[in-house]
């Protein structure tokens, strides 16, 4: 998770690469009518956002039935979002890409080819944005390299040894 600009998609294909999972950007599950309005220019807003969240965690819920693994890269911008998302899927473990609005202007700016436009939408998302807490994410800076993000987060999945109680 994380504002536009963050390599949710590129580190979501390579942690999903590395854990031999199947990769979704939520981007693509996004109405036609969000595509557009984002395209214009103009931000969405929590009802905009609402069928796209149930369709992610129906996403999730559908692989967790399959007992098969997913990465989905979606921004998850908001506490009440993130919950929606673990709907599908209760154990859901979410990664945040942190960065400054810096780092994330510059690299929307040598970005081609997105439907997402414009310094206010940035603007939009960072206000919108509810840094996850440690309850609920693993928390990350953009300005490490996409293979130590990787490594770092998938290490947090590694299962735990248990402990032998005497």
């Amino acid at each position: 998770m994380g504002v536009s600009g963050s390599g949710k998609s590129h580190i979501g294909q390579q942690l999903a690469a590395t854990l031999g999972a199947t990769f979704i950007d939520g981007d693509d599950h996004h109405s036609p009518a969000n595509v557009a309005k984002m395209a214009s220019g103009t931000p969405l807003n929590d009802d905009d956002r609402r069928d796209w969240l149930a369709t992610l965690a129906t996403l999730f819920a559908e692989f967790k039935a399959r007992g098969e693994s997913v990465v989905i890269a979606c921004s998850g911008l908001k506490r009440r979002y993130r919950d929606r998302l673990r709907k599908g899927d209760s154990e859901l473990r979410i990664l945040y890409l942190e960065g400054t609005q810096e780092l994330l202007r510059k690299r929307l700016e040598t970005r081609a080819g997105h439907f997402f436009k414009g310094d206010n939408m940035l603007a939009s998302q960072l206000a919108d944005l509810e840094p996850p807490q440690v309850d609920e994410a693993v928390t990350l800076p953009i300005s490490l390299t996409p293979a130590v993000i990787v490594e770092r987060f998938s290490a947090t999945l590694a299962p735990t040894p248990r402990r032998s109680l005497g």
